[in-house]
């Protein structure tokens, strides 16, 4: 099922798509998958959208964002890496669409219960690997001691979120460069 929710992944990242109000066969169309082969492995289409969180957001987000965060000798310089991959070089993050679990909470997630604990799970997955990240750095010192785990995990994914959404209405990644020196600087006040 990993290559057919990839074609729709694929097609939930052209500009205008929309998971809500989309209609099977809109997305058939763009995917040029069959009506048979859809609802072979889907009943509708919230089943292929959960597909895609459970089977490509979740995965990226541990593969991508999650296990490198956890072999870091410096926490807040991987952070900091991180953002500036996820912004300026991954490939999969296009400027223009902005962030695709963002796009889907804001869309899907005030509706559609399932939507919601699925995208909750992804983001309580990141919000728990980036506190922990940030106490081990605490521990060992890397880290001020005032500094609160939680808090600060959460200012760090909000300032993610809200630039992805700069990036999208500006189309410039300009806004990407002043927000990274912002939160290089921010990043630097927590030693």
């Amino acid at each position: 099922m990993l290559l057919l929710s990839d074609k729709f992944l694929l097609m939930a990242r052209f500009p205008g798509f929309c998971m809500k109000h989309s209609k099977a066969d809109d997305i058939l169309a763009t995917t040029q998958v069959t009506k048979g082969a859809f609802y072979y492995h889907f009943k509708n289409k919230d089943e292929m959208g959960l597909a895609i969180i459970s089977e490509i957001l979740m995965p990226k987000l541990t593969n991508e964002f999650s296990d490198p965060l956890q072999r870091s000798s410096d926490p807040l310089a991987l952070i900091y890496d991180l953002m500036h991959h996820l912004l300026l070089k991954d490939k999969f993050m296009k400027l223009e669409l902005g962030c695709p679990v963002s796009n889907l909470t804001q869309e899907m997630a005030p509706w559609n219960e399932a939507f919601s604990k699925a995208l909750s799970e992804v983001t309580g997955h990141w919000e728990k690997v980036l506190t922990a990240v940030i106490n081990s750095g605490r521990k060992s010192g890397m880290i001020r001691e005032v500094v609160n785990p939680k808090e600060t995990a959460l200012f760090i994914m909000s300032g993610y979120w809200g630039i992805r959404n700069f990036g999208k209405l500006r189309n410039n990644k300009s806004v990407y460069k002043a927000y990274l020196r912002g939160l290089k600087d921010y990043l630097n006040s927590l030693r």
